[in-house]
């Protein structure tokens, strides 16, 4: 089964929302309406939450995890998903933040209290550190992640049209 609960919390599926049936959706998850979980992706909301907002589409391969709860750590780290996020193929986010409307590059890595804000174009395998704040309206990239410019008009507007399409895409999946 792709969707199962841990420890008797079950996780929660907008409308429309879809998941591949060879992803794994674990515990403590919430994904928003017409959300999108793609093929061998593993969401494991089981030692904190994952909540994953609406029209955000996460693609093949991907993997969503948190940091648990500790002494040194009394909340450990939730991941927080926002709206209209793309998530391309085999990225890793781990207890971390994704502001509204941005694209996470395939291969990208975003480790424990990160943000992204919104509107964050990161590039392809770009490594965005412990605790690091990236400003929205720019393209970073790089291992680490840094600041490389402005987006174009045309750049910021490709992210709702990337989370229409992957909208529409999922639609044809769930017939």
């Amino acid at each position: 089964m792709t969707i199962r609960s841990f420890k008797g919390t079950f996780p929660k599926l907008g409308a429309h929302a879809y998941v591949d049936e060879s992803a794994a959706v674990i515990g403590d998850v919430e994904l928003g309406e017409d959300a999108s979980i793609w093929p061998m992706c593993s969401i494991r909301g089981d030692v904190n939450l994952i909540r994953i907002g609406a029209r955000t589409n996460i693609q093949d391969g991907s993997v969503i995890h948190v940091t648990h709860r500790y002494g040194g750590l009394p909340e450990g780290n939730a991941t927080q998903i926002g709206s209209n996020v793309t998530v391309g193929h085999k990225v890793i986010l781990h207890g971390c933040t994704v502001e509204d409307l941005c694209l996470i590059g395939m291969g990208s890595v975003i480790l424990d209290g990160a943000i992204i804000r919104s509107r964050v174009l990161l590039g392809a395998g770009s490594l965005v550190p412990e605790g690091k704040d990236l400003e929205g309206g720019y393209l970073w990239l790089g291992r680490p992640a840094k600041k490389m410019r402005e987006l174009t008009d045309e750049e910021l507007r490709w992210f709702e049209y990337s989370a229409k399409h992957y909208v529409a895409l999922k639609n044809d999946y769930m017939g």
